[in-house]
Formats: structure tokens, sequence, C-alpha cells
């Protein structure tokens, strides 16, 4: 599971356990200047979409994407943009269990998370 048990003040990690040269410090994730949109999209009748976009490009966002997935029993994709970098996509309105997730996680502090809709 992606959990970091421990003290992270400056250790080095690898959200790829395969790639190793995708070693990331702490101070990658808080110095992300670029800020981390939750939307949610309303689609026909109920059905909605939870759109995530804005993370750090350093971040394996496919592994992302599969926890989220499994946390929160729903289904989802990535949609790659050339603007706009990678964006995940999970189905129904998840906002609020994904804020919860990137913030134990300390994917994204919570001064670079922008939350849209209502």
């Amino acid at each position: 599971l992606f959990i970091f048990m421990g003290d992270f003040k400056n250790k080095t990690f690898s959200l790829n356990p395969f790639d190793s040269h995708s070693v990331l410090t702490k101070r990658d994730f808080k110095k992300s200047k670029n800020w981390c949109h939750i939307r949610l999209q309303q689609r026909n009748g109920r059905k909605s979409l939870t759109i995530i976009q804005g993370l750090n490009e350093k971040l394996d966002v496919e592994k992302i994407t599969k926890i989220l997935k499994k946390e929160f029993c729903c289904n989802g994709c990535i949609l790659c943009d050339v603007n706009l970098g990678k964006i995940i996509q999970l189905q129904g309105d998840q906002r609020e269990n994904v804020i919860k997730f990137f913030l134990e996680q300390e994917i994204v502090s919570r001064k670079n998370l922008k939350i849209h809709g209502a």
C-alpha cells in the first residue's frame, strides 16, 4: 500500500520501486508551486466525474490512480493533455476522499490544493 511511515524530513523514497531513477525527496512535494485542481464534472443524471489535474510531473500518476481506484472502489483513467499534463478522472464524487488521501500521504500540501464545484 502507498503509506509512508516514520519521519521523512529529507529522506529519499521512490514512488516506483522498479525504477531507480525516480528517487524523490519530500522537498519536491513542498516546492511545487503548481496548483492541484480537484473538480467535479456533472455528467447525465446523477452521474459525475472527479477530475484531478496539476500534480507534480515527478509523481507516478499511474500508481496513484491505481491506489485511488482500489481505495475508493471506483473506476478511473488517466488522460494526457499537451498543456495540462496528466489528468486523473475518477467516477463519482470523490473530492473529499481524494483531498483526505493527498493530505495524509503528503502528495500535495494544503496551500497548493484548489477545490472546484459545489
